[in-house]
């Protein structure tokens, strides 16, 4: 199943949800920086939970970036997405490896540990809008339901999950927000309730074959869901060789002239997708005379 995001509303537009397949994307995120399991989990959820809600923005230039900060081993991770369904991030430490949680499962908790989560949205305005919690669990999805709530005043509960096969390959990803409307009435949210403790696991739910549209339909039964629109999502990084031109030039003329100075081929890597960029003494020497 190809990845995508759908969105739905439900009991007559008291209650709006996005659910997502991410397999595809968190399977190139493991392949392009080469994570470890626990990372690769870590990684995946957080770029999950990012593609959603960069899916809630509204202009087509506006951007969203998730940066989580901790005292764990994976040190933090930053992902940016934007309102087509383009996904890309990195963690700081991709090799973590760490024993399963009490749980037995990857301990994503541990690999990010106590800190904050950073919510930056670009939406084209003077200043971004800049949002910051502290870390409930490590775990993401908490720490999202947490941000929503304090941030953005907005009751929602998040869901995400990555499944691991056993040559460490992604088996299974995906997830879904679920928010209330400030009127939304008590049997609703009663409802609602009831359905979250019924519902499984994300990747239970993926990996018994079923779509993101049937996994909203089991968290919003009895509530006449309506699904409003899907888009595909992919891991995607703007970068090329023009761009990282564009940032050798701003760090200044004195810089570059150093750099030509040593006589060796330079080296410029994109921390999004880990594609690296090599740069020639004459190239240097031309974008010294253009800078």
């Amino acid at each position: 199943m190809a990845d995508y995001i759908v969105r739905a509303s439900a009991a007559g537009a008291q209650i709006r949800a996005f659910g997502a397949t991410t397999r595809e994307l968190a399977e190139a995120a493991r392949k392009a920086h080469d994570t470890s399991p626990v990372v690769t989990a870590a990684l995946g959820r957080l770029m999950t939970g990012g593609v959603m809600m960069g899916a809630m923005l509204k202009g087509e230039k506006d951007l969203l970036t998730l940066q989580v900060s901790g005292d764990g081993p994976v040190k933090g991770m930053t992902v940016t997405a934007d309102s087509q369904g383009n996904v890309k991030g990195y963690a700081i430490e991709p090799q973590v490896m760490l024993p399963p949680s009490l749980a037995g499962k990857l301990d994503v908790g541990g690999a990010v540990g106590s800190g904050m989560l950073r919510v930056i949205k670009d939406m084209g305005l003077k200043e971004p809008y800049v949002g910051q919690t502290n870390l409930q669990t490590g775990e993401i999805a908490e720490d999202l339901t947490y941000y929503f709530a304090t941030s953005e005043q907005v009751p929602s509960s998040v869901g995400l999950g990555v499944l691991m096969e056993r040559d460490n390959r992604v088996k299974q990803a995906g997830g879904f927000i679920i928010q209330l409307m400030p009127f939304t009435e008590d049997k609703v949210i009663g409802q609602l309730e009831q359905n979250l403790k019924e519902f499984s696991t994300v990747t239970a739910v993926l990996d018994e074959g079923r779509t993101p549209e049937e996994m909203l339909g089991l968290l919003l039964k009895g509530m006449d869901m309506e699904v409003t629109d899907t888009m595909p999502a992919r891991f995607f990084c703007n970068c090329d060789k023009k761009r990282v031109e564009k940032a050798i030039v701003s760090i200044g003329r004195k810089e570059i002239g150093e750099m030509i100075a040593e006589n060796k081929d330079i080296e410029v890597n994109c921390h999004f997708c880990n594609t690296s960029y090599t740069f020639s003494v004459e190239e240097l020497k031309g974008l010294l005379k253009r800078g």
